[in-house]
């Protein structure tokens, strides 16, 4: 069965990296590039004109900067969904566009199959942070947040499935991982973000490493 397209506009002040990813997204059939822009006053004026299902948004560019860009779209009630592309591994700036509402983050140097991976998954409604920049997320959290009864009330499995979303893995992973169905996976999923009050996987992730969630798996179940 053929994916419906996903249209895809691209902004980056570089040529070379528009040209590198045109090239990445060209291979996909599902995937439509409808236009490119080099700096943040085109952007808006693109997203208006052909109002993209996602936008691949460069973190510093002339004329108004990606953060400035993301933070207009969401003022502005546009419907694009916004994965954030940058060389960047700044916790503080990563941290800020999840609270703007960027729907990903991924770095330039990643994979072609993870952009490609990123844009499906921010179409599908999902958040996406480069695996690679877990790691640096929980180094900066770490430590911030205050410990959560919280945690007692999900069940074991839950506290699996958080602890895998929190490592950067999909549902698809997390089930081949523990032996699941991705669909009991997403079940799992559903509930716990429901009781630990998170809205996605991102905000998930945060609250995992701010409540130190590998300690508490480890202590209640590794240690019995």
């Amino acid at each position: 069965m053929k994916r419906e397209s996903i249209s895809v506009l691209i902004a980056d002040d570089h040529d070379l990296i528009r040209q590198g990813l045109k090239r990445i997204i060209g291979f996909e059939e599902d995937l439509t590039i409808v236009g490119e822009a080099e700096n943040g006053e085109k952007v808006m004026k693109m997203l208006k004109l052909y109002n993209p299902d996602v936008l691949l948004l460069d973190r510093n560019m002339p004329r108004m900067d990606g953060i400035e860009v993301l933070r207009k779209v969401k003022e502005d009630g546009l419907a694009t969904r916004i994965i954030m592309l940058t060389v960047e591994r700044d916790a503080g700036t990563i941290e800020e566009a999840i609270k703007i509402g960027a729907d990903g983050y991924i770095l330039k140097e990643s994979a072609g199959t993870d952009i490609v991976d990123a844009i499906r998954a921010v179409q599908q409604g999902e958040k996406y942070i480069d695996k690679s920049l877990v790691s640096l997320l929980f180094s900066d959290i770490k430590g911030k947040g205050k410990r959560s009864s919280v945690l007692d009330t999900l069940s074991q499995r839950e506290v699996e499935v958080l602890l895998k979303i929190s490592k950067g893995l999909s549902n698809k992973e997390i089930g081949e991982q523990l032996f699941l169905s991705e669909k009991t996976v997403k079940n799992y999923a559903t509930n716990l973000f429901r009781k630990i009050g998170a809205h996605d996987r991102v905000h998930a992730t945060i609250f995992a490493i701010e409540n130190g969630v590998e300690e508490y798996y480890t202590k209640k179940y590794k240690e019995l």
